[in-house]
């Protein structure tokens, strides 16, 4: 009778052992999974800094393409602007008319109300200061004058205007009394000199202006306009 419970005792012991060392794990294998386990959270580390630093230079790309969008936004307006300005330039040389006067050194060219041509020269370019005696400077550019108004405009009536500034004269130039006088003789001199070079002398007049229609400084007022008027 003890024999069979003897039997199960041990047959249950065994069976402890067994199941205890299924449970059991060596040393060795257990620090190989530690390893295994450090490595993967090292890669894992390694790719999430990979991953970051992949975000970063993403957004450093993107920062940069903005950047370049807006410097060729840029640039196009800057062109168009460009453009337009360019267009703006062209139209106003075609709407000018060219006169055969602008390549004359020292002279300005403009235009006056019903057509009339205006070459203004400098009053210091032509005469010294209270004179009205031509400087030698000043016949090579009214020799140019002369040549176009002989050429292009023959058949057109030309008035010289004589303008001086608004100061008084001084003791050395009282021979000529006032301003209006001065200018006179200036516009006279010139008037000589275009019909000395061939323009018609039965189309060309002098008139004088002193001090009026003064322009924005007093070596600016002085000056000679000739005026081309219109057939």
């Amino acid at each position: 009778m003890n024999t069979p419970k003897l039997f199960l005792i041990a047959l249950g012991s065994l069976g402890l052992a067994v199941l205890g060392g299924c449970n059991t794990v060596s040393q060795r294998d257990y620090d190989a999974a530690i390893d295994e386990n450090t490595q993967l959270r090292e890669r894992i580390a390694g790719l999430q800094e990979t991953s970051r630093q992949s975000n970063d230079g993403n957004n450093a790309y993107q920062s940069q393409n903005d950047q370049l969008r807006s410097d060729i936004q840029r640039l196009q307006t800057d062109l168009s602007d460009a453009k337009s300005a360019a267009a703006a330039a062209d139209a106003a040389a075609k709407a000018r008319p060219v006169t055969g006067f602008e390549g004359i050194t020292d002279v300005q060219v403009g235009m006056r109300n019903g057509g009339a041509i205006v070459v203004r020269v400098p009053g210091d370019v032509l005469f010294n200061s209270g004179s009205e005696q031509l400087r030698k400077q000043a016949k090579a550019t009214l020799d140019g004058i002369a040549q176009v108004i002989n050429t292009t405009y023959s058949g057109n009536t030309v008035r010289i205007e004589g303008y001086t500034d608004s100061d008084k004269l001084v003791k050395t130039k009282k021979k000529w009394g006032t301003n209006e006088f001065l200018s006179a003789a200036r516009a006279i001199s010139v008037e000589t000199y275009l019909v000395s070079k061939g323009v018609d002398n039965n189309r060309i007049y002098s008139a004088a202006f002193g001090p009026s229609n003064a322009r924005g400084t007093k070596k600016e007022s002085r000056r000679v306009e000739i005026i081309i008027l219109s057939e």
